[in-house]
Order: structure tokens, then sequence, then C-alpha cells
């Protein structure tokens, strides 16, 4: 498998490009606005195919490149967790006036909890773990000990539950989810550097206050 990470955006929002160099197929992990184009030229020098925009959510710091990648991809799919629907519906931000304005982001398929997603010969598993937005998917590849998160968990830190369509519930649920991964689990968040379930559970002080540990 390899690798590539690329943040940009009005909120330093990372993207992920996941590669499975056994058949040449990949995927990409969100698309914040004006940060997926370089990740696009690096599958495309490389020979990859890219048949699938995975969405961990859809607030709009994570959507805004979706056309960017569907005009590189015309027969690519934007797959999405059906709660997500109407934020994809109307993607803007209803907090912030952006610069800029998204066009709806419709999906070509819904994802399922605990659904394995192919990339070539990786599996991902997708997790449903609301709380910091409805639909919100985390994505969990056992062999590579990856942990795709979102907008789940960081490096000393948790998503916001205190927007509008946040539940704090639902997120301490969610979060417990992915705490019960093994400690060596690297964790890949939509902000901020990665860092591992087990350095999580030692140092996250939030996930205590929210009584998850």
């Amino acid at each position: 498998m390899k690798l590539h990470m690329h943040t940009g955006g009005l909120a330093a929002t990372n993207a992920y490009l996941i590669l499975d160099e056994a058949t040449h197929q990949g995927t990409l992990v969100d698309a914040p606005r004006d940060t997926i184009a370089p990740l696009l030229t690096a599958a495309r020098e490389q020979g990859y195919d890219l048949p699938l925009l995975l969405l961990t959510h859809a607030h709009w710091d994570h959507v805004g490149d979706h056309a960017v990648y569907t005009a590189a991809f015309p027969h690519g799919k934007i797959l999405a967790h059906a709660d997500a629907l109407p934020m994809l519906q109307a993607p803007n931000s209803s907090l912030w006036d952006l610069p800029y304005t998204i066009a709806p982001c419709p999906p070509a398929a819904f994802i399922q909890d605990d659904q394995s997603i192919a990339v070539g010969t990786l599996k991902l598993q997708a997790l449903h773990t609301p709380g910091h937005a409805p639909g919100h998917v985390a994505f969990y590849c056992a062999d590579q000990q990856l942990l795709l998160a979102g907008d789940l968990l960081f490096a000393g830190a948790v998503g916001r539950w205190d927007l509008p369509e946040s539940n704090v519930a639902d997120l301490q649920n969610s979060l417990r989810r992915v705490m019960a991964l093994p400690d060596a689990t690297r964790v890949l968040s939509g902000h901020g550097p990665a860092t591992t379930i087990g350095a999580e559970r030692k140092t996250n002080a939030l996930l205590r206050q929210l009584g998850v540990l």
C-alpha cells in the first residue's frame, strides 16, 4: 500500500490517497477545497485508477473539491453514508460565510455500517461513527493497522460536539467503538498529525472528560 496526504483549504483539512500497488487501484478519502489536485496528479502519473471518493462526512471543509475529482475521473463514484445526504445536497456552511460556493454532491451509493470496501486487494471496513456529524464514517484497514478517522478522533482531541447537527451521546459511543481497536492502530485524522489508538488512550484528556475511557 502507498499512502499520500495533502492538507489545504480554509480549515487545513487533510485529504488522503490510498493506492494498492498490486492492482494500481486507489481511492481518495475526503476532498477538501483546493487540496486534492496534487493527489490526483500523483495517481495519474503513477498510472493508478481512482474509482472511488470516500467521504467521512459532509461538512463543507471535507467536500469542497468533489467536482475536481469527478472531472478528473468521470467514471468515479462518490460514496457517503445515507445520513449525510441532506448536508451533501446543501454543502455550504450554515455557520460561516465562505468565499466560494460548493455545488451539491449527490453520492452514487450509500455506505453501510461494517461494509467492506475494496481498494484493489486492500479492504477498508466502514464504521458508522456519528456524533460530530450525521452520517460520519471512519474507515479501518485491519491488515495495515490503519484508521482513517475523519473528524472523530485527533491527536489530543476529539470531534466537536457543539455544532447544530452534533450529538454528544453519539460521539461518545463512536469514540468507544474506535478505542476498542488495537493500540498499534495508526490514526489518520481529518485535521492535524497522525497518532495511534495507544497514544490517545494514554494522553487524550478529552476521552476521559467524555467518559469514553
